[in-house]
């Protein structure tokens, strides 16, 4: 408008005349409502608190503090924000395994059905070895346990599955790898006495323990790669710390973005194998 007005010498009336545009656009003033604005800010505190979460899951803890909001918006003031938004990866595909003992062929179905454990290694600032334990319940996702020490040996295996047991129950297999700690005599004796059976993977094999793994990478990335533990003591506490964030306030994205305790109440509440691809917005007392 204002080039025709220049060009032809025009006065703004006879130059939306001439190109039959209503005078009202030139007047016309974006404003961003204030929800918006409201939003984007609440957008930044989250992002603030936790840095490596992506929009989606933004959206979810959204969701969960009760804005009425759809991914695409979250996605838009996400992107103009300039928060940080995860690239794309071409993620190869790799096969599960054909291990008798991965999880393609021996796929929990219940809570309590298969629990899996690994070893993560990190350290404490005086460069002491940091050995860290996370056990999970492959169906549920809950981290039941997730032990931070110097050394962790088969006995100290023994008694964390042993308070386990004793709080839930025994489950019906255990998953892990050939590490010398997992195949002591001593812990396989002792869960056949439980009655509880083992599932070795395949050696070289570590996508057949694909739960324990993945808690592991989400692990590294939201603690292990961002604290530096002045000692032990702090370790321990900042493990117990994120424990309980994971399991009761972090959305699990295979969950419907659930918390894995939102979801196992849930199972226990319905006894259904639920296959979620958005959050349970009918579920009582859940906010969405």
């Amino acid at each position: 408008m204002i080039h025709v007005q220049r060009t032809f010498e025009l006065s703004e009336r006879r130059a939306c005349q001439a190109i039959d545009q209503p005078r009202s656009t030139q007047r016309y003033t974006e404003q961003r409502p204030g929800i918006d604005q409201a939003l984007s800010a609440r957008m930044g505190e989250l992002s603030r608190e936790n840095p490596r979460y992506g929009y989606r899951r933004v959206w979810a803890l959204l969701r969960r503090d009760g804005w009425a909001v759809n991914k695409k918006r979250v996605r838009r003031l996400w992107r103009e924000a300039g928060l940080k938004v995860p690239q794309k990866q071409h993620k190869r595909r790799r096969l599960m395994g054909s291990g008798e003992n991965g999880l393609t062929k021996r796929r929990a179905e219940y809570s309590d059905h298969v629990w899996s454990y690994d070893f993560a290694m990190d350290s404490t600032e005086d460069g002491r070895r940091l050995k860290v334990m996370p056990l999970v319940d492959e169906y549920t996702r809950e981290c039941l346990a997730l032990e931070g020490q110097r050394s962790i040996t088969a006995e100290d295996v023994v008694d964390t599955l042993a308070r386990l047991f004793d709080q839930r129950g025994e489950p019906g297999y255990i998953r892990s790898d050939n590490g010398p700690e997992f195949i002591a005599e001593a812990l396989k004796e002792w869960l056949a006495i439980s009655g509880v059976k083992t599932l070795y993977i395949e050696p070289g094999s570590p996508w057949e323990n694909a739960y324990s793994e993945t808690f592991i990478s989400r692990l590294r990335d939201e603690l292990l790669e961002r604290e530096l533990f002045v000692n032990l003591k702090e370790a321990q506490v900042l493990l117990e710390d994120y424990r309980d964030q994971y399991n009761h306030h972090r959305p699990h994205g295979a969950l419907g973005y659930l918390t894995p305790v939102e979801f196992a109440a849930i199972e226990a509440l319905t006894g259904r194998n639920s296959d979620l691809k958005e959050p349970l917005e009918s579920v009582p007392g859940l906010s969405s």
